[in-house]
């Protein structure tokens, strides 16, 4: 079957980075769906995961996880899906991922594709729709039903992947939602979102939040730099307020006052922890995504994709991951088809 992948880690820029493939057929196990990609969109984990270093992967190792596709066959345990069915998801990491014309995928991790949606939309939504979701109303004590739940949130870094879709799920949730974007075209998609406010992350945030009459905030997820906005976020958090990560630090962070103080909660989101470690509750994902597929359906919450770029091919990812890289990109960047 056709692939991508590598067997060296690379700058993207070196046009072995990424390879076009011919690789065996995949044959599902019992809980496993052999899907046929129709689409798939890229992340930062893509770009994290590809990044230079001296290993050697012996076989060719296949990347990408957000996918949509049809179901092509399953498993002897599999009762969710049947042949036919289409599907989007954001796999697992510790298997073979999306950058391939058939993948298996766990049918826990799986949802409906939103019948509102083609591949290469639906293909935006689920990793970034997971990570927002488990950090919001499963990490944190908030309810995705509150019509109003009288609580500010800030977004920063809004215009990204996650913060696009954090934007939208927080809105329905009733938060009064501030997103963070420092360029004309980052703001109005922010607000296309459903921000109420938009602030620039490249200027003191505490003075822009006052003239709103936001004085604190009730919660913040800081889904760009964790060591850059750590000390600002404790200034701008209410007492018994919420933190959410999302990317690593670069080194050790002060947890004390004014945190400790505050009782200020703080909140690690990594979507691939529930397939990583095979918890008991790995069905969450489906119900998430099925949930959420039917929000879209209905038309309260929309596709983050901003640009297909072209067909599956190495060529193509390889451009993908170059725009990720230069931190400029807006939304969600998807692949859809292959040559």
């Amino acid at each position: 079957m056709r692939a991508v992948g590598l067997t060296r880690y690379l700058p993207i820029d070196d046009p072995q980075s990424l390879q076009d493939l011919e690789l065996p057929m995949p044959e599902p196990a019992e809980f496993d769906l052999r899907v046929r990609v129709e689409a798939v969109s890229v992340n930062p984990v893509d770009t994290k995961l590809r990044a230079p270093k001296e290993q050697v992967e012996p076989q060719p190792r296949v990347l990408g996880f957000d996918a949509a596709g049809v179901v092509e066959a399953v498993g002897a345990g599999v009762t969710l899906f049947q042949p036919g069915d289409e599907v989007y998801y954001a796999g697992d990491v510790t298997r073979p991922g999306s950058n391939a014309r058939y993948q298996l995928v766990d049918e826990r991790l799986a949802g409906a594709k939103p019948t509102t949606l083609d591949f290469a939309e639906a293909a935006a939504l689920p990793l970034t729709t997971i990570t927002a979701w488990e950090l919001l109303f499963e990490r944190m004590p908030f309810d995705f039903d509150a019509e109003d739940n009288g609580r500010s949130l800030l977004v920063i870094g809004g215009a990204g992947g996650v913060g696009s879709i954090a934007i939208q799920l927080a809105r329905h949730a009733g938060f009064r939602v501030v997103a963070t974007a420092s360029r004309p075209q980052t703001r109005d998609w922010c607000l296309a979102m459903g921000a109420h406010h938009v602030v620039d992350h490249r200027q003191p945030l505490g003075p822009q939040l006052q003239a709103l009459g936001l004085p604190e905030v009730d919660v913040v997820l800081n889904l760009a730099d964790t060591d850059l906005y750590w000390d600002p976020i404790g200034q701008l958090l209410a007492p018994q307020g919420h933190v959410g990560l999302i990317v690593e630090p670069a080194g050790p962070l002060r947890i004390g006052d004014p945190y400790k103080a505050k009782c200020i909660g703080m909140h690690w989101e990594f979507m691939f922890a529930r397939p990583r470690f095979r918890t008991a509750d790995m069905i969450c994902h489906h119900r998430i995504l099925n949930r959420v597929g039917s929000l879209v359906e209905a038309g309260e919450l929309k596709t983050t994709l901003t640009e297909v770029l072209g067909p599956i091919d190495a060529a193509t990812l390889r451009e993908a991951h170059r725009r990720l890289e230069s931190g400029t990109t807006i939304g969600k960047l998807a692949l859809a088809g292959w040559n």
